[in-house]
């Protein structure tokens, strides 16, 4: 399976007025708070502190800096907040971001540091209030999860306030990306207001674990990333034709016999920390088990589960798609599938339905005979939608969604209305999500973003300069794109990589995806990207450059 004006005014206005406020789609309601107390000389950042990313909806900075000392400075739940000591995942969060802040530093010595010229008072907390009854501190994320978020960073105490945990989690990068280290070791970080939330709900990263299998600290390090990204959706296509790495409970011969060997499958236990790592991002994890096609290394470990290939009037050997005509086929499916609605507790699975070879099905007399029993006549594509629809009425049955592959929808399935279609085909993909959307089916949009291709220079341009919502419908239908994906396919990706070929280049759909629709300007970006991707490498991900340059913490040596 094989992507938004300028800029430069918006940040002109930005800094020139006292609020802007940037139109865009609201995905979900989150209250406003009062206004905060007036900093002095609003005016543009400059240095390392410009690098924000994904760029905040509203944003207004000021020309006055605050000192942290690392000794001194904490991260605490604010009064009032229905979060407090007892929320792990936020207190994991703390601990995170502190790390994130001050731990790559070189320059241990956090006792009190004389203020630098500019800067004239100390931030001596960040306190985060969570506003909602339920803060979330135990729960999943989910589709319609509030991500947003109020900033405020005013000397001696900044505040972060969020509807929900997930909130919170964003505004923590978000002030974490604001304070920068100087030349001389102190830690600064400018005056700000800052009003924030997600262009689009669905912000996902695919990865393949089929065709290399990925092992779990890369994973584990990529959801690091996806964070720094504010993507919210792993899309974890476990499986494929070349091998079945996921250890199933209930059938463990599938891996047994599918996996590439025994080093080389996700245990229960690899699951569940994958879920649980992911969890305390604020980060779903859509498993993708993908069907009838893509099967082989199933048929390994599940005897007569795939359709035999004929050669003529007998077998040959091989063996083609699921085989939709028997009974024990949709057995077996029943109680995967339960068992996966059980493993993976988003309220979605990925279902996929692609790219789906007929010949075998076409060679084979016994599926013939079935097609002329059912009235299919001599169309493969409805014996497809046939099979489909019996596999969406099992994941309906334990009262799971689910996601497809847009070809379900062309070869015109029965599809319940709460259905995610993804639209990755490239060529027509606007005049897809207009058919899909005009259908009334929510869409994903992966097509212009598969960034297994590669190609000479800066291909992020490419994926930044794509607009989700060019395509030909009302608004009604343009509210049914709730996002899109950046999509790895594993061919010619293991975990040597992985990381470096996905980011920065991911980051840019992560912007596209998250950010206003008038955040364009190429140059703007192009600067604040180099600085963001410097960032990750502190922060220990293995970012590609984006272009000629260096990263100021190489110049401290650090």
């Amino acid at each position: 399976m094989s992507r938004a004006m300028g800029l430069a005014g918006l940040l002109v206005a930005l800094f020139l007025v006292p609020a802007v406020l940037v139109s865009t789609s609201f995905r979900h309601d989150a209250p406003r708070t009062e206004p905060a107390p007036e900093p002095a000389e609003w005016e543009p950042p400059s240095g390392p502190e410009d690098s924000l990313w994904p760029l905040p909806q509203e944003l207004r900075t000021s020309g006055r800096q605050l000192q942290l000392a690392p000794g001194r400075f904490q991260l605490v739940h604010g009064a009032g907040s229905s979060a407090g000591p007892h929320c792990g995942l936020l207190q994991d969060a703390f601990r995170r971001y502190y790390e994130y802040m001050f731990g790559q530093s070189l320059r241990r010595n956090w006792g009190y540091r004389p203020f630098g010229p500019r800067a004239e008072a100390e931030l001596s907390h960040l306190q985060v209030v969570i506003e909602s009854r339920d803060p979330g501190c135990d729960s999943h994320p989910h589709l319609g999860s509030s991500e947003a978020y109020q900033l405020t960073v005013i000397a001696p105490v900044a505040t972060l306030k969020a509807d929900e945990v997930w909130g919170a989690l964003r505004g923590l990068e978000t002030f974490s990306q604001l304070v920068h280290e100087d030349d001389y070791g102190s830690f600064l970080v400018n005056e700000s207001e800052i009003y924030d939330f997600p262009r689009f709900a669905h912000r996902g990263i695919l990865l393949d674990t089929s065709r290399h299998y990925l092992p779990l600290k890369s994973i584990l390090t990529n959801l690091d990333a996806m964070a720094f990204n504010k993507f919210n959706v792993l899309h974890w296509h476990i499986v494929d034709d070349q091998s079945f790495p996921y250890q199933s409970i209930c059938f463990p011969e599938l891996s047994d016999k599918g996996a590439y060997s025994y080093n080389h499958i996700y245990t229960p236990t690899d699951v569940r920390l994958v879920i649980e790592y992911a969890r305390l991002r604020g980060i779903r994890v859509i498993p993708e088990f993908d069907t009838p096609g893509h099967t082989q290394s199933w048929g390994k470990g599940q005897k007569y589960l795939l359709t035999p290939c004929y050669n003529g009037e007998k077998p040959s050997g091989s063996f083609g798609p699921v085989n939709p005509i028997l009974n024990t086929t949709y057995d077996f499916m029943t109680k995967f599938f339960k068992e996966i609605s059980t493993v993976f507790p988003d309220a979605y699975i990925h279902l996929g339905g692609d790219e789906v070879d007929f010949n075998c099905w076409k060679s084979n007399p016994e599926v013939q005979e079935f097609m002329k029993k059912q009235g299919l006549g001599r169309d493969y594509a409805k014996l497809e939608s046939y099979y489909i629809q019996k596999i969406l009425d099992i994941v309906s049955s334990y009262n799971k969604g689910y996601m497809v592959w847009q070809e379900v929808f062309d070869n015109k399935a029965k599809l319940k209305p709460d259905t995610v279609v993804e639209v990755w085909m490239e060529r027509h993909y606007a005049y897809e999500l207009s058919n899909v959307t005009g259908a009334g089916f929510t869409a994903i949009l992966a097509a212009p973003w598969y960034l297994d291709y590669i190609s000479y220079g800066q291909d992020w341009r490419k994926y930044y300069s794509v607009e989700p919502l060019n395509f030909s419908g009302s608004e009604k239908q343009k509210e049914l794109l709730i996002g899109g994906e950046a999509c790895l396919w594993g061919e010619f990706v293991d975990a040597t990589n992985l990381t470096p070929r996905l980011w920065p280049r991911a980051s840019a759909v992560g912007e596209r995806l998250w950010s206003s629709r008038n955040v364009t300007n190429l140059q703007d970006a192009y600067r604040r990207l180099t600085n963001h991707r410097c960032r990750m490498l502190r922060r220990g991900i293995a970012a590609e450059p984006v272009f000629v340059g260096y990263c100021a913490h190489e110049a401290r040596g650090q």
